[in-house]
């Protein structure tokens, strides 16, 4: 299995983690030329029953975030499971789990036991908290990693009314990318020092970090020089602007862009307005300046902007849903967007790989999202499980297989 291509091919991830934070990171080592093995319980991943699907345990989340890696299923609750992961660790590069801290060292897979055997392995722990702190065994999940680092209270500065959650899984999605550089970093330092280490990557203080970098502001200095909050960011003007037919998003930015949109729509009176005249003016008052922009776009059709705006070298681009994302026609151009067949799920949608390679391109296209125990037997085998050690895990429960037979 080690002849993927990518800039991490060769590299073995054992993935323990499950939902959104962790999976999403390993898909994306997936992508990059990772051999990940998914270890399941036999319930499977929580986001396998998110539906609409076609058949069971094979929901659109759990078939975006799973893309490139194998399933196993061992019961951690049995010892015999518990041993055949440890082994399984102790052949791979890379050990990811969210599953929380305590819960891992009660299995006997936290990261000094792991490491005590398997000094060269990279253990990573997806948690919701840093483990020094007095939250660190508290239950974490995306709405409330998003409540806590203010995601709802900023909601409720923009645009008033009750605060609300932004709504998709930002917590999980921007602490996997934590953890995706978490790796990475760890499998270059081990190159150079050959052992392995334990690295934390704690939700809380990676989405603290994340809103705090723009919504700092005054409270940056001590004693505080004014409120927190980006100005610009928390506007209630700053939103697709409304048009005559539709909705356009517009962002003029610089001193350029605002000559320039002025030149455009030929308002010499507003290009003389001090509160527009330089990037410090139009901060401070960048409600009233945001507001004059929702007037003005009001009086054009969206096709005669985006030709005004484009002709004018000013920032633009259509609003779209997710349906419109999947036909926009860049997407079409570059291939990010695909349609592949799934062997038991039939006619798929997803995406690629964004970055690009010169000397270590990943993959076009990655193998599809595992059924429930699909490579279990596999796994083991290439472990270096005898077969009457496979046998005896299956009967005991301690492993699972799916059916070998796929669904029409």
């Amino acid at each position: 299995m080690n002849n993927r291509p990518g800039p991490l091919a060769g590299v073995k991830i054992l993935d323990l983690s499950s939902v959104v934070m962790g999976p999403f990171a390993t898909q994306i080592l997936a992508s990059l030329g990772a051999e990940v093995t998914k270890l399941e319980s036999p319930d499977g991943d929580n986001m396998r029953h998110v539906g609409p699907m076609r058949n069971p345990g094979m929901g659109p989340i759990f078939l975006q975030a799973n893309q490139g890696k194998r399933s196993i299923v061992l019961d951690l609750k049995q010892p015999a499971a518990r041993d055949a992961a440890l082994r399984l660790a102790g052949q791979s590069d890379v050990l990811v789990s969210n599953v929380r801290p305590q819960a891992l060292a009660r299995l006997g897979l936290d990261a000094a036991s792991v490491r005590a055997l398997h000094p060269r392995l990279i253990h990573v722990s997806c948690c919701g908290f840093d483990q020094r702190g007095p939250y660190a065994e508290r239950p974490a999940y995306d709405d409330l990693i998003q409540g806590a680092t203010g995601v709802p209270w900023l909601s409720q500065a923009y645009a008033g009314g009750e605060p609300a959650y932004a709504p998709m899984t930002l917590a999980d999605r921007v602490t996997g990318l934590h953890v995706v550089y978490a790796v990475t970093a760890a499998l270059y330092a081990r190159e150079k020092t050959g052992v392995g280490q334990a690295v934390v990557v704690p939700m809380f203080e990676a989405m603290t970090q994340f809103v705090l970098g723009d919504h700092l502001a005054g409270l940056a200095f001590e004693p505080p020089l004014g409120e927190p909050g980006y100005a610009r960011l928390l506007t209630p003007h700053r939103r697709p602007y409304r048009t005559r037919d539709g909705q356009l998003c517009v962002l003029i930015y610089n001193d350029k862009h605002w000559r320039s949109f002025f030149a455009a729509i030929d308002a010499p009176a507003l290009a003389e307005d001090p509160r527009f005249a330089t990037h410090g003016a139009r901060a401070t008052h960048i409600d009233a300046v945001y507001a004059e922009v929702a007037r003005i776009m009001r009086m054009r059709d969206t096709a005669e902007w985006q030709a005004l705006l484009d002709a004018a070298d000013i920032p633009n681009m259509p609003m779209l849903g997710p349906a419109e994302l999947l036909d926009d026609p860049h997407h079409a151009a570059t291939g990010f967007v695909r349609r592949f067949e799934h062997p038991s799920e039939g006619r798929l949608v997803g995406t690629g790989v964004p970055t690009r390679w010169s000397g270590t391109p990943p993959a076009e296209q990655g193998t599809p999202a595992p059924r429930l125990g699909e490579h279990s037997r596999a796994v083991l085998h290439e472990a270096g499980f005898a077969e009457s050690e496979i046998a005896a895990l299956l009967e005991s429960g301690a492993c699972h297989q799916a059916h070998e037979e796929t669904h029409p």
